[in-house]
C-alpha cells in the first residue's frame, strides 16, 4: 500500500485548487507539499498568503496543517511551482477538501481490491480509480452508484470484468449512501357520494408514482387524520427525490381534476 494516491500527471495546471500540506514557514513565505502530486514542493510566497495585512503569517498557517491553494505558476522546465491560499474562495475550498476526502476513500477501498486479486497500485488506478473518476467525477460517487444499482454501474465506467464482482463486493462493506427525505401534507377532499373511493385512487396513483426500485426510491403515503395524509419519499439525493415528487403530483393533479376531487399539497421544511 502507498501513503498517497498515484498523481495522474506530473505537474498542475495554472489556475487549478490543489490540497497542499505546510512544512516550512519563514517570514517570506512558505513551502508545501501537494497532496495529489506525490508530496511535490511548492512555494507559497508572503504576498499570496491572506488579502489582508498579516503582522505574522504564522497567524495564518501553521506547520503541517492542510490547505487548499491555488496554483499560480508553473515552471515547467525546472518543474517548480508557485501557489496562492488567499486567492482560494471558501466554498471553493470546502468543495475540494471534501473530494479529496471522498477520493483518498475510494482509492484506499480500491488498493485493498488490488492487494486481494493480486494487481499492482499502477494497474489500480489506471483500470479503476481513474475510468471512475473519468466517467462520474468522483470515484467514490462511482462506488456509490454500484451500492445503489449493482456491478452494471462499474462496467458502465469501464472497469475490467475481473474488477467487478470483489470491488462490489468490498464497495457493500466500506460504502454507506445516505439517503435523503422529504416530504409534506397532502390534502384531499371530495363531497361526491363515492368521495371515498374517489380518493383512494388518487392516493394509489401517488403509490404506484412515489417509488423507483432502480434509482433504490422508496416513497409511502398514510393516514394523518382525514382529510390529511403524509407524503414521504426516501432517495439517495434531493434532486431525484424532488423529480420523483414533482411527477407523481402532476399526475394525481390530473385524475383529482377529472374526478372532482379537491388536493393541495403543503412541503414540510427541510
Amino acid at each position: 500500500m502507498i501513503v498517497m494516491p498515484l498523481p495522474r500527471k506530473e505537474l498542475p495546471r495554472v489556475g487549478e485548487y490543489v490540497v497542499a500540506t505546510v512544512k516550512k514557514i519563514f517570514d517570506y513565505g512558505a513551502y508545501v507539499t501537494l497532496d495529489e502530486y506525490n508530496d511535490m514542493e511548492a512555494y507559497l510566497p508572503w504576498s499570496e498568503v491572506a488579502s489582508r495585512w498579516v503582522r505574522n503569517i504564522r497567524d495564518v498557517i501553521r506547520e503541517n496543517q492542510k490547505i487548499v491553494v491555488k496554483v499560480i505558476r508553473v515552471n515547467r522546465r525546472r518543474k517548480t511551482v508557485d501557489v496562492s491560499l488567499k486567492k482560494v474562495p471558501d466554498n471553493e475550498r470546502r468543495r475540494k477538501m471534501l473530494w479529496w476526502k471522498r477520493y483518498l476513500k475510494a482509492s484506499k477501498i480500491i488498493e485493498l481490491v488490488a492487494e486481494k486479486i493480486g494487481k499492482s497500485i499502477e494497474e489500480a488506478y489506471k483500470e479503476v480509480v481513474w475510468k471512475l473518476e473519468d466517467y462520474y467525477g468522483d470515484p467514490l460517487y462511482g462506488l456509490e452508484e454500484a451500492v445503489l444499482r449493482g456491478p452494471e454501474a462499474l462496467r458502465e465506467a469501464g472497469v475490467p470484468e475481473e474488477w467487478i464482482e470483489p470491488l462490489y463486493n468490498e464497495a457493500l462493506r466500506h460504502v454507506k449512501v445516505k439517503m435523503v427525505r422529504i416530504r409534506g401534507i397532502l390534502t384531499l377532499r371530495c363531497l361526491k357520494p363515492d368521495g371515498v373511493e374517489r380518493i383512494k385512487k388518487v392516493l394509489k396513483i401517488i403509490e404506484e408514482n412515489i417509488s423507483d426500485e432502480k434509482q433504490k426510491v422508496k416513497g409511502r403515503v398514510y393516514l394523518l387524520g382525514s382529510p390529511r395524509y403524509v407524503l414521504e419519499i426516501t432517495a439517495p439525493d434531493y434532486k431525484t427525490a424532488e423529480k420523483i415528487l414533482s411527477n407523481a403530483l402532476k399526475k394525481a393533479e390530473k385524475l383529482a381534476k377529472k374526478l372532482g376531487v379537491e388536493m393541495s399539497f403543503e412541503r414540510e421544511k427541510r
